[in-house]
């Protein structure tokens, strides 16, 4: 017993440092370029965005003004509605479905799939009803969601 709670004691201690060390590296990763940047997706810190149903871990740059590119979840059934984003998007589906759907027609981006959208071009996008979406997105510009009819 006394050593099932010695080694729960230490895989949480292993799991906070490893915490710990993921968010120095995503802070220390924006400010010196010329470093290798490695983030495993489960270990990144995500933060709720502003949007519900969508959190994101920024991984290098600055979303709020400048080039980036973010881990970002949509939760199962996400409906991101008819929008446009300034700059160019590029996305790279890791885990579940990124949906998206123009004026060409809708399309099931899965695990492996990439799909770049330019900016100002009006789309749809959520996430799989079931799974939701985990995927890599990188913005060529600061990072935002203009709704659109």
């Amino acid at each position: 017993m006394k050593r099932s709670l010695i080694v729960s004691g230490v895989a949480a201690l292993i799991i906070a440092a490893a915490s710990v060390g993921v968010a120095q590296a995503q802070k220390e990763s924006s400010k010196n370029k010329t470093h290798v940047i490695y983030v495993a997706a489960a270990q990144a810190t995500f933060k709720q965005s502003p949007m519900a149903g969508v959190s994101m871990a920024v991984l290098w740059g600055d979303m709020d003004k400048a080039a980036h590119g973010t881990f970002t979840k949509f939760a199962p059934g996400y409906d991101a509605g008819m929008h446009t984003h300034t700059s160019d998007m590029r996305l790279v589906v890791i885990k579940g479905a990124y949906l998206y759907k123009d004026e060409a027609g809708e399309k099931r981006v899965g695990p492996g799939d990439f799909i770049r959208i330019p900016g100002g071009h009006k789309h749809w996008s959520g996430g799989d009803k079931t799974e939701g979406a985990l995927f890599y997105e990188e913005g060529s510009g600061k990072f935002d969601v203009i709704s659109v009819k």
